[in-house]
């Protein structure tokens, strides 16, 4: 099937159109500007019974890679799934038919693949787990790479573009004896692009250990020949992904209910802090991705600093599927944007070569395997610092000014705009003009607010930015005084 979405909002960021693809026979349709296109790569029923876990990346080629387990029920590994893959040579408007990466007679199985570029060998790597008796709860201690009782670590690779693929296994290189169960967190994994750990390949797993899950990074600094294990951190980890920061931390971003968790590395994924909640991610227990639009920038880019999050937005079910950007590497996310109200589940997202975003996720109760496409305008919002700086004192039944200051993180100029604040009921204030911002520019204007009589306590105020069609917000507590 193939929907199409037009957003109305102005662009938080000039971008270039792509195309959307012909799906099941629809007629091609053209993504414009402000725009999310959707079409089916995988049906259930259609080539396998079932389909999950969606990996998605970019080669340096351009091309675009989506991989998913083939299975025979929905169950996870033990099971005689496989690994398979689609490639699309443009920007994900038509797909090639879909291939196998790794299937083998049962009671061998493969699954929960997860893609990473090496953008400088231009090498592709699809890593997953391999089992025979055992999956992740039940699988062995041990790393003997031919016990078939241990959940094995394997991972294919591709020098053709993702054509054709050779297979190893690395369970020895990377478990921890005394480890149980491990296995690749699937969507894709990163390559560290600056700094000291620069050119660094990081995948994601999940490990099992006396009982408890953790989250660990596998790394490679010789371009994949050789991998090692940094420290698990938890517990309370599972799925989970790492995205590099203009600032040169690694952040970790978990699965976990009802918040993600994060945790940062300062040593290229070897150590990381313990899990904290993001309580601005709210989770249902489900994979997410989280990427950075713009890896390659210098850190005085404001667009250094810019994340993509997707995830299901709830805390009690698989639904409401919803893409996030931060400006500030992460610790707000302002602007949100929904992909899909109804049943989702597992998501991943990677820039496409002309500076949209494609999404790869599961939709419709695990029927459908669905790739997306939308760019910034369509996610709409502008980034924006926002502080609100009230007076010393804040009396009831007299008038104030709130200094508000708005700092422009756009790398486009703002056009001169307004400023409101939202206020408790009874309160009075009025909208005023707010200058043009060049980017990374600020500017303090003071916004009059009149607090009723008998007023008292703590009360939140919302300041609202608008400008060239988008809008931004920040909010502060302020406490009134009889």
């Amino acid at each position: 099937m193939q929907r199409r979405v037009t957003f109305a909002m102005l662009s938080a960021a000039v971008l270039v159109a792509t195309a959307a693809g012909t799906v099941h026979g629809a007629p091609t349709v053209a993504a414009g500007a402000g725009e999310l296109t959707s079409q089916d790569i995988a049906t259930q029923g259609a080539g396998s019974p079932y389909y999950r876990i969606p990996a998605l990346t970019t080669s340096v080629k351009g091309t675009l890679l989506a991989a998913y387990d083939s299975r025979p029920t929905l169950g996870d590994l033990p099971g005689n799934l496989g690994v398979v893959l689609r490639r699309s040579t443009d920007g994900g408007a038509t797909w090639q038919a879909q291939q196998v990466v790794r299937k083998e007679a049962a009671p061998k199985g493969f699954g929960d693949p997860s893609l990473l570029v090496d953008r400088t060998t231009g090498r592709i790597f699809v890593f997953y787990a391999a089992s025979v008796n055992q999956g992740f709860l039940g699988s062995a201690t041990g790393n003997d790479e031919t016990d078939p009782n241990v959940l094995q670590a394997d991972y294919s690779y591709s020098d053709d573009d993702g054509v054709t693929w050779t297979h190893r296994r690395i369970t020895r290189q990377i478990k921890n004896p005394a480890w149980g169960g491990m296995f690749a967190a699937s969507g894709e994994g990163i390559q560290v692009r600056n700094g000291t750990y620069k050119g660094r390949l990081i995948q994601q797993y999940a490990i099992r250990n006396s009982g408890a899950n953790y989250a660990v990074s596998a790394y490679s600094d010789d371009h994949g020949d050789t991998w090692r294990m940094g420290n698990p951190v938890g517990p309370g980890g599972d799925e989970n992904k790492t995205v590099e920061l203009s600032d040169g931390r690694i952040m970790l971003n978990n699965r976990s209910a009802p918040y993600r968790t994060i945790a940062y590395s300062t040593d290229g994924g070897v150590n990381y802090t313990p899990f904290t909640q993001d309580t601005d991610l709210p989770d249902p227990a489900n994979n997410g991705s989280v990427i950075r639009y713009a890896p390659d920038v210098a850190a005085p880019d404001p667009k250094s600093s810019w994340l993509l999050f997707s995830n299901t937005e709830s805390t009690s079910s698989r639904s409401n599927l919803t893409v996030k950007m931060s400006c500030d590497n992460g610790r707000t996310w302002p602007i949100r944007k929904v992909v899909d109200p109804g049943s989702a589940a597992y998501s991943t997202l990677t820039r496409l070569p002309d500076g949209r975003l494609g999404l790869l996720h599961e939709r419709d109760d695990y029927r459908n395997i669905t790739y997306s496409s939308f760019d910034l305008q369509w996610l709409g919002g502008t980034c924006a610092d926002i502080t609100l700086t009230p007076p010393a004192t804040m009396k009831a039944g007299a008038g104030a000014e709130v200094t508000v200051r708005v700092v422009n993180r756009m790398d486009v100029k703002r056009s001169a705009g307004t400023l409101g604040l939202t206020v408790p009921s009874g309160w009075t204030t009025s909208q005023v003009a707010f200058p043009a911002l060049r980017p990374g520019e600020g500017a303090n204007v003071k916004v009059p607010v009149t607090i009723p009589a008998g007023a008292s306590g703590d009360h939140k105020l919302t300041a609202t930015y608008r400008a060239d069609g988008k809008q931004a917000a920040g909010s502060r507590t302020v406490t009134v005084t009889p």
